[in-house]
């Protein structure tokens, strides 16, 4: 049980870790609430459960939301269907590489909240406004990281729209297709039974869209949520005295380093050539064949245009 628990450890301390820690919270929130279920069934006790649900999930009635506020945060990172949580956080795994290749660890985390919170203000929206969706929705209330995924699906469709993705029995397919299809899906989700999830889906995905379209434009809308987080470590950690220290270089030790840092900052810009040969070798092997390095020109280029 140590031993869990310290690789737990490890693996949730990893600098720039932020997809993993998401699954592994979404994770984490379902044993929990399949677990208080399961003993809820058990001992015939059905309010140990009730309450649970209640703290977790998202109520589309203003009464109701207006006194659980915090279930705007909550619902986003609540399952308790095993498919559910399967397929919503395969999703995430996939584009959320994407997003953490090209746009960095802090931009993953944010447009995974941004997307949740989008995805449950418009259900608040839509379902006190159209009667027609409140009446085939769940009275239970929301829960799911869908909306959260479809954010992170469409900003990396925005950002790198032409990569190829080898799909079983399909092919090379277009990272732009693939994801115009997703939404799709939902947007006929909208008449099926799971109208509330359909909701969520758009919202967040409209949100994916508008974060990545001012993240090329160069306004970085993860800045308010880092430095929130940057207070809270602050605040919660001891203040230490700070040491004037001078960094130790070995020589052609951080030649590699120094190349990776030049492809992925401001001052360097790819050239025509570099970027043909990347899309050749695309087509060739597909997406993943591209080493770190060749990402970052690729997704260089796409802030280019």
């Amino acid at each position: 049980m140590s031993t869990f628990i310290e690789d737990f450890k490890t693996t949730w301390s990893k600098p720039n870790n932020g997809l993993m820690q998401l699954i592994v919270l979404n994770v984490i929130v379902f044993v929990v609430l399949n677990t208080i279920w399961v003993f809820s069934k058990l001992f015939d006790y059905r309010p140990m459960y009730l309450v649970i649900r209640d703290v977790l999930f998202m109520p589309y009635q203003l009464p109701e939301f207006i006194v659980r506020p915090w279930t705007l945060l909550t619902y986003f990172f609540t399952h308790q269907d095993f498919f559910h949580i399967l397929f919503n956080m395969l999703g995430l795994y996939w584009f959320g590489r994407i997003i953490d290749e090209y746009a960095g660890n802090q931009r993953l985390v944010a447009i995974y909240l941004y997307g949740g919170v989008a995805g449950g203000l418009l259900y608040l929206l839509l379902l006190n406004t159209i009667p027609t969706l409140s009446a085939i929705s769940n009275d239970v209330g929301m829960i799911g990281a869908s909306g959260s995924v479809y954010a992170i699906a469409v900003a990396a469709a925005v950002l790198i729209p032409n990569i190829s993705l080898h799909l079983l029995f399909f092919g090379a397919v277009q990272l732009k297709y693939l994801v115009a299809i997703y939404v799709f899906l939902s947007f006929i989700g909208l008449g099926g039974e799971n109208a509330g999830g359909s909701v969520a889906h758009l919202g967040g995905a409209l949100m994916g869209f508008v974060f990545a379209a001012q993240y090329r434009r160069g306004n970085d809308w993860s800045r308010p949520i880092w430095r929130f987080f940057s207070w809270l470590t602050s605040w919660r950690k001891p203040q230490k005295t700070r040491f004037s220290t001078r960094q130790k270089t070995t020589v052609g030790g951080n030649a590699k380093n120094a190349r990776a840092e030049s492809y992925s900052g401001k001052t360097y810009t790819p050239s025509q050539d570099e970027i043909d040969a990347i899309l050749d070798k695309i087509s060739a092997y597909g997406y993943e064949s591209l080493t770190t390095e060749e990402k970052q020109i690729l997704f260089k280029a796409s802030q280019k245009k």
